[in-house]
This record gives structure tokens, C-alpha cells and sequence, in this order.
């Protein structure tokens, strides 16, 4: 398994279709292939406005990762102006 980096970036009027979509995203990353090792929105430097998303997928490969979040609720809701999908090489994991 590989990991996978996504990082997404909103649409400046996404917010509303960003909460109004939020259980059904849960319960995609939850299903599937492709297996979430984190995830979380990103955060506009008030702290507290959600302005994107970032996750790190464990995969077979990148194709498997692409039509995963292709297949998000988010996704489909136009929440995400753009979107990259990188290979991640983990060094260091202090989360333990």
C-alpha cells in the first residue's frame, strides 16, 4: 500500500454546501478502497473558517485514490475549486 496526499481548496462560497454535505462525506471516507489514515478541514488563519481539506489515503495506487474523491459528496456538491493528488513518502508520525 502506498500513501497518498490530498490536499483540496473551496470554492469562497462553498460553505454552506460544505455542511449541508458533511454526514455524507463522513460515511464515504468511512467505505471504500481507499483507507483514511487522517483527514480534516483546512482552516483560514482565524482558526476557525473552513476554507478546504486534507487527507492522507493508504491505496493501491493513485488511480484508486482519484476516483475515490472523485466519488465524494464534497465533490459532487462543487465544495472544491481544486484538488492535488500526490504520492507521500511518511518520515516521521509523532501521532503515538
Amino acid at each position: 500500500m502506498t500513501l497518498f496526499a490530498v490536499h483540496c481548496l473551496d470554492h469562497a462560497d462553498a460553505l454552506p454546501r460544505r455542511l449541508a454535505n458533511y454526514e455524507a462525506h463522513k460515511a464515504h471516507l468511512a467505505q471504500g478502497p481507499v483507507k483514511t489514515i487522517i483527514s480534516g478541514p483546512l482552516l483560514a488563519g482565524d482558526g476557525e473558517t473552513m476554507i478546504g481539506s486534507l487527507f492522507v489515503f493508504s491505496a493501491e495506487k493513485i488511480e484508486d485514490v482519484r476516483a475515490f474523491n472523485a466519488a465524494d459528496p464534497f465533490n459532487a456538491a462543487n465544495v472544491w475549486q481544486s484538488v492535488s493528488i500526490n504520492p507521500f513518502l511518511m518520515r516521521v508520525d509523532n501521532r503515538s
